[in-house]
C-alpha cells in the first residue's frame, strides 16, 4: 500500500530541496547583511502563549495536544510569541536594539489552498527597542532587499503601507468608540478579499450609520500620500500619526526603494496587537495572497509579562513566494541542478586506491568530488556520469599517472590538459 504525505504538507525531493534552499539561503543572506542575528526556539510551546496573542479562537487554527503531564501544548503556528517569551526571559541582559531573524517551520490546522499549506517555512525579522520610525523603515527595506535580490521589480510587487495609529485616530474622529475598533479592524482587513457588496454589508453591520460608513469607505479608498494629507486635520492625533507615515516613506525613498512602496489605508492587518505602521507586500496584479506582512507591535512584550518595549517586524512564508517566483521565471532549472567541482574517472587498469585518494584529497580541500561506483565502467560511460552530475571538470587517472601526471578535462569546452599531480593539487581553487 502506498502512503501519501498528509494533506497540506510537502515532500522535498532533491530538486524541491534545492528550491527551498535557494529561498531560505537568500533570506539568511539578506538578514545578515542588514545586521540581524539568527535565533530559533522549540517547535511546540504552551497553548496559552498563542491564546494570549490571538485569543481563544486561535485553538481552532493550530495543532494542539496534551502531553503526558496534562499540559496543553501546540505546534507553533507563528514565531512572534516565542520571540516575545525569549526576549522577556533575558530582557536585562540583551543589548538594544535587538535585531533578530529566524526561519522556522510552522504549522496551521487550516484547509489547504493555493499558497497556504498546513506546514510551511517563514522568514521573520524583528527590531525590538527602537520607537523611531527608522526601525519600521528598516524592516520594510530589508524585506524589499530580499525581493529585489530574487529579481522582483517594482512592476512585479508593491509594498502597501498604512498605519493602525492613523486609522484609529480617524475612526475615533468619526465617532467610533474605542471598544469597537478591534471588531472593525477585522472587517476592514477583509476589504481586498471580498466583493465590494459583501464587504460593505459586513461593514454596515459594524457601522449602521450610513453617513459614518461612507466616511470610512472614502478614507480607506485614498490611494496617495497627497490625497491623505488633504484630509488630515492639523494639530490632531491624526496629524501625529500621519507624520510617522511620511517619515517612513521619506526614509525608504532615501534608501532607494521608494518606487516599491505605495500608501494604502485598506492595509489593516487583522490582528489586534498591531499599534502603528503596518504593511503587506502584494504581487502587482493582485492574483495571489499577500507575500508577506508586518508592522509595529509595541505592546506585545508587555502582554507576555515583560516591560513595555517598542517592537516592529515582518513575516514572509515560502509558499506564495515560490509560486510568484515560478510565475515570473525566477526559479530557473539551474537552481535545482546538482553541481560537482570534479568527477574523478579512471582508464582501464587504473582506479581503486588512486581514485579514492584523489577524491578524498579534493573533498578535504572543500571541493565537491565524485567517482563511478562501477568498477569496470569505460571512460565514455564515466564521462556520461560526470555530465549527468553536472561536473565542471573531469580528472582522468590513466597511463600518465606512472609519471605522476593527470589529465584534466573541462566538461564545458572539452579541452584536456596534462598536469603534474602535485601541481594540480597546489593549484586547486578552493574559494
Amino acid at each position: 500500500m502506498k502512503i501519501s504525505p498528509v494533506k497540506g504538507t510537502r515532500d522535498f525531493y532533491p530538486t524541491d530541496m534545492a528550491v527551498r534552499n535557494f529561498i531560505v539561503d537568500g533570506w539568511k543572506k539578506v538578514s545578515l547583511r542588514n545586521g540581524f542575528e539568527e535565533y530559533d526556539g522549540p517547535i511546540f510551546e504552551y497553548l496559552k502563549m498563542f491564546q494570549i496573542k490571538s485569543g481563544d479562537e486561535i485553538v481552532e487554527q493550530l495543532f494542539s495536544l496534551t502531553d503526558r503531564g496534562g499540559r496543553d501544548l501546540a505546534l507553533r503556528p507563528e514565531m512572534t510569541p516565542t520571540l516575545a517569551r525569549m526576549v522577556n526571559q533575558r530582557i536585562n541582559a540583551l543589548s538594544r536594539p535587538i535585531k533578530w531573524f529566524s526561519v522556522p517551520r510552522l504549522f496551521r490546522a487550516e484547509r489547504p489552498q493555493k499558497g497556504r499549506l498546513r506546514e510551511f517555512f517563514q522568514w521573520n525579522i524583528d527590531i525590538i527597542g527602537v520607537d523611531q520610525t527608522t526601525a519600521d523603515a528598516e524592516i520594510i527595506f530589508t524585506t524589499i532587499d530580499y525581493l529585489r535580490q530574487t529579481g522582483l521589480t517594482p512592476q512585479d510587487v508593491k509594498v502597501r503601507i498604512s498605519s493602525r495609529r492613523l486609522l484609529a485616530a480617524v475612526l475615533k474622529s468619526y465617532g467610533i468608540p474605542a471598544d469597537q475598533l478591534d471588531a472593525l479592524y477585522a472587517v476592514l482587513d477583509k476589504k481586498a478579499k471580498l466583493p465590494i457588496e459583501t464587504f460593505e454589508q459586513m461593514l454596515s453591520e459594524q457601522v449602521p450609520d450610513r453617513q459614518t460608513l461612507d466616511k470610512i469607505v472614502t478614507f480607506i479608498n485614498i490611494d496617495s500620500m497627497s490625497a491623505l494629507e488633504d484630509v488630515i486635520q492639523a494639530e490632531s492625533e491624526e496629524a501625529a500619526a500621519f507624520s510617522e507615515v511620511k517619515a517612513v516613506f521619506a526614509t525608504l525613498k532615501a534608501m532607494g526603494v521608494g518606487d516599491y512602496c505605495i500608501y494604502d489605508p485598506s492595509i489593516v492587518r487583522g490582528l489586534a496587537y498591531y499599534t502603528g505602521i503596518v504593511f503587506e507586500v502584494h504581487e502587482a496584479g493582485g492574483e495571489l495572497r499577500a507575500i508577506c506582512g508586518g508592522g509595529r507591535y509595541d505592546n506585545l512584550l508587555r502582554d507576555f509579562g515583560g516591560p513595555a518595549i517598542s517592537a516592529t517586524g515582518m513575516g514572509m512564508g515560502d509558499c506564495v513566494l515560490e509560486i510568484l517566483l515560478r510565475e515570473k521565471g525566477l526559479l530557473g532549472e539551474s537552481i535545482a541542478q546538482k553541481r560537482l567541482d570534479y568527477f574523478v574517472a579512471f582508464a582501464e587498469g587504473y582506479g581503486g586506491d588512486t581514485v579514492y585518494r584523489i577524491v578524498a584529497e579534493l573533498r578535504s580541500r572543500g571541493l565537491s568530488a565524485a567517482f563511478s561506483y562501477k568498477a569496470k565502467a569505460g571512460l565514455s560511460k564515466q564521462f556520461k556520469e560526470a555530465s549527468a552530475q553536472n561536473a565542471g571538470k573531469c580528472v582522468i587517472v590513466g597511463d600518465e599517472f606512472k609519471d605522476h601526471k593527470l589529465v584534466v578535462k573541462d566538461m564545458t569546452t572539452g579541452e584536456q590538459v596534462l598536469v603534474d599531480y602535485d601541481e594540480f593539487l597546489s593549484g586547486l581553487d578552493t574559494t
